[in-house]
This record gives C-alpha cells, structure tokens and sequence, in this order.
C-alpha cells in the first residue's frame, strides 16, 4: 500500500500494544498520517485534535469503551460517511456487533485478525467512490 493515502489520517486506539505495532507497521507504507491511542480518553483526546479520516478503535479499553469513544465523537454517526469506523474486538458476541453497526459503525473485526483483512478494509474506506453515471 505505498503512499496510498497521502493526506489522510488515521488514529488507532488499541490498549494491545502488539496490535498497535502490528497496525503501525501494516500501515507505515500507506502515507496517511498515523495516530495512536492506548485508552479510550486519549483516544478522544486524540480524535478531537487530529480530526481522523478513520478510526480503528478497540471496543474494551481502559479509561472508557470503544462504544463510549464513538458515542461522545459522532452521536449520529452515519454509516459510510467520514470518519470511518473500524471496530475491532476480542468478543464474539454478536450483540456487541450489532449494537456497533446500528452506531454507524464502517466495519467490525474480530481478534484476532488477519492484517490483509484490516488493510483491505482501510482501502475500500479511504479509496474515493466512483460516481454514478448520470442517467
């Protein structure tokens, strides 16, 4: 993914710091600007400053959830409009993930994942739409 996103930033909020290292390295090559957060206040804290393109945001965090970061960031968020969500979890639960969806969240991922699987959905999020063709 070279310089694919110049311009764009990203803030990652992950108390895992393997994850975090993980997410850094996978997206190093990417050009966006990359943020990092270990608990859920300094992500806010983060979010507010640098006003991210995407968010990958852990659901269980120190300091405040994942669902209370968004909740205080984009009471109405609307799905598919910026910034873009990634919330990624350990729990399977599909309560967590449906509660996550109806918050306008972009996509869910379950921990562990695959880091193709999170590159490929940080591209389909940064990457411009095509417009429709006019009819």
């Amino acid at each position: 993914m070279p310089a694919k996103f110049e311009g764009k930033s990203i803030l990652m909020v992950d108390d895992d710091q393997e994850i975090l290292a993980a997410m850094q390295l996978a997206l190093a090559d990417s050009g966006a600007t990359l943020h990092v957060a270990r608990d859920g206040n300094a992500g806010l804290d983060k979010a507010n400053q640098a006003k991210p393109d995407l968010i990958i945001l852990d659901i269980m965090l120190p300091q405040r959830s994942g669902f209370l970061v968004l909740e205080k960031l984009q009471p109405r968020k609307q799905k598919g409009k910026p910034p873009y969500v990634i919330m990624v979890t350990g729990n399977e639960g599909k309560r967590h993930e449906a509660y996550a969806r109806a918050m306008g969240v972009d996509d869910y991922l379950n921990k562990p994942f695959r880091m193709d699987r999170l590159l490929k959905s940080v591209e389909t999020l940064l990457t411009p739409k095509e417009a429709e063709p006019a009819a």
